[in-house]
């Protein structure tokens, strides 16, 4: 039987009026002689351009004011050479020089694409059913220069998807470096990059074991000036310094919406376009929360796998991917570790999956072959679309595959949760091929997608229609599992049928467990198990349940909090306390807290299912 694939009516489609402001440079002569005119205007003719500009540009970008005063202050060295003191101007003058040398940038003007959607860091002041998420884009302009934007929505507990409308304005983040330089791991990239000549050396002994940007910089310059600078090791010097670019913290304004945010090429590193943002909400062993992307950046030559680290979406920090097998495009981060690795599902040789461990994010020197072309649609080769979901039977990966006549399809694998190296199943037909509206666009008969989400059973999946424009599509992951999962599988672990009551059963007691999960089961109810209320808010984060059943004194976090945690989350599940406390307080402060029924322990069979059969069919 056909998955069931219920196309959305979101589309997003280019957007030429999305504009940001870029420095633009002239070559050095041409910059005096537009210098030069600029300071022979009379002051009067300076306030009266300078305020047409401003009358003309000011509602199209957020302080355009700045931005002129920022780009002439790049313009020192060429105003030191003609013998202009940037203190003797008048600061309309030196506004209206900047203006000269800025230019609009749309960059939403050819393609919107390759989406990926994550849960959005703040759930507050939602409807019951209801996730706030957050969809970044690779979005495309002139001279397809490639960077990160991004839209908020919601889904509803239909899996029906709207959007915030984009603002007006488009605001660039504050460009920090304040990167840390280890010089081992510095060295080890350059080797990585084949760079091993002696201005190396030099360059590096000037530093000490830790260093920051500015002296790096200092050492490159003080190096220049004792050596004789060659076309190769002046070759090996822009590469210290693209090295040493791709390192860097950005933050927007606090006052910017995320629709306002758009993080555009600022190192040498990343030139010609940041590529494909695979966003993934990472859980640390703690229960912290980061959110990481991985990225491929592109200065016109070369391509630098990246990292992006978040926790709000406001402050960015990025850092390259060091190691033997970080050298490729398709890199996709596990959302927690595994037996305490990092894990990362790549296509090194770009034709097959591979996966990574690491003891550090950010350094990647194993590999696996787990995954080869299999299937005629997919025969010329094979990757990830995104980082792997984890659902109780396994690693959900989503995949593309490229058959005939160059189309691109997205596919599904399941991966084992304890050793993600062995595959439980693979699809053998597309999980999605484009469609007749779909295939037409900048790259015809392509559907790619970046990552997706699970949410109320349905597996959300927003993808890139022929690398043009974007939309959305959601598929009923039962299905999705069933088609999956050997049978063998099926028949070891029982598996939930469709409309069956799931229950999470939370307590620290062993013996309790058992006892309650037996009466349950008997009465048709599927039940998961869960320790403590921190491993109840982890299988609350991976399935979905119709109801949570817990004791309220446990280790970690006990029932109280797990409650009170659910109602910040707006997790919106009831809940039902059980406990052997006598006193009334107990109880009292249960039901304040949001809890739907108090059962007192030692548990009564007919009681608890009664009670439980009164709220279900509630």
């Amino acid at each position: 039987m056909a998955l069931t694939v219920k196309r959305k009516p979101n589309k997003f489609y280019p957007d030429p009026k999305r504009v940001i402001t870029r420095y633009f440079f002239l070559g050095e002569q041409r910059t005096i002689n537009i210098i030069k005119k600029v300071l022979e205007m009379s002051d009067k003719d300076t306030h009266l351009i300078l305020n047409q500009t401003l009358r003309d540009f000011s509602k199209r970008h957020r302080n355009i004011s700045k931005v002129f005063e920022n780009n002439f202050d790049k313009l020192k060295n060429i105003l030191k050479k003609i013998n202009v003191n940037p203190k003797s101007l008048a600061i309309e003058r030196k506004l209206l020089i900047g203006s000269y040398f800025t230019m609009e940038y749309s960059i939403e003007s050819t393609a919107f694409f390759n989406p990926c959607v994550v849960e959005h860091p703040d759930q507050s002041e939602l409807e019951e059913g209801q996730k706030r998420i957050i969809v970044s884009f690779r979005a495309t302009g002139e001279g397809h220069i490639s960077s990160i934007a991004f839209r908020m929505g919601i889904i509803d507990k239909d899996n029906n998807l709207s959007f915030t409308p984009p603002g007006k304005l488009v605001d660039k983040p504050e460009f920090v470096k304040r990167h840390v330089y280890s010089k081992k791991s510095f060295l080890k990239k350059l080797d990585e990059m084949n760079i091993h000549k002696d201005v190396v050396g030099i360059v590096m002994n000037k530093l000490n074991n830790k260093f920051v940007y500015g002296e790096l910089q200092a050492a490159i310059a003080e190096t220049a000036k004792s050596i004789k600078v060659t076309p190769s090791k002046e070759n090996v010097l822009n590469a210290i310094n693209w090295v040493a670019n791709s390192h860097y913290e950005i933050s927007f304004s606090l006052d910017t919406a995320i629709s306002e945010r758009v993080i555009f090429p600022v190192s040498y590193s990343e030139s010609n376009g940041i590529e494909d943002a695979r966003f993934v909400r990472f859980i640390d062993d703690d229960g912290s929360i980061t959110y990481y992307a991985t990225y491929t950046a592109f200065n016109g030559f070369t391509i630098l796998p990246k990292l992006l680290k978040t926790k709000d979406f406001y402050n960015f920090k990025s850092i390259p991917l060091h190691g033997e097998y970080a050298q490729n495009k398709d890199m996709a981060l596990f959302p927690r570790k595994i037996n305490g690795k990092y894990a990362m599902i790549s296509r090194l040789d770009g034709f097959n999956n591979y996966i990574m461990f690491s003891d550090e994010i950010n350094l990647w020197e194993t590999r696996q072959k787990i995954q080869e072309p299999k299937y005629p649609w997919e025969f010329i080769q094979i990757g990830n679309c995104g980082s792997p979901i984890e659902t109780e039977y396994g690693w959900l990966l989503i995949t593309h595959g490229v058959g005939p006549m160059r189309r691109y399809c997205l596919g599904a694998t399941l991966l084992d949760l304890k050793d993600p190296t062995k595959i439980i199943g693979q699809l053998s037909e597309p999980l999605l091929m484009p469609n007749e509206e779909e295939r037409e666009g900048y790259v015809p008969n392509v559907v790619y997608s970046c990552g997706s989400i699970i949410n109320n059973n349905e597996l959300v999946v927003p993808y890139a229609m022929s690398d043009y424009a974007s939309t959305f599509a959601t598929i009923p992951i039962d299905e999705i599992i069933d088609k999956l999962l050997p049978s063998s599988f099926k028949l070891a672990k029982k598996i939930p049928r469709r409309g069956q009551t799931r229950i999470l059963l939370v307590d620290d007691e062993v013996i309790t467990l058992k006892i309650v999960s037996e009466i349950l089961k008997q009465k048709d109810y599927h039940v998961e198990t869960a320790s403590d209320g921190l491993d109840a808010l982890m299988k609350i984060g991976k399935q979905n349940f119709d109801l949570v059943l817990s004791d309220i004194n446990m280790p970690n976090l006990d029932g109280f909090h797990l409650l009170d945690f659910m109602k910040q989350k707006n997790i919106n599940i009831p809940v039902v306390f059980m406990t052997g406390e006598t006193d009334e307080d107990y109880e009292a402060k249960g039901l304040k807290l949001g809890a739907v029924e108090h059962i007192k322990k030692p548990i009564d069979k007919d009681i608890l299912l009664l009670r439980l059969e009164k709220l279900l069919k509630k």
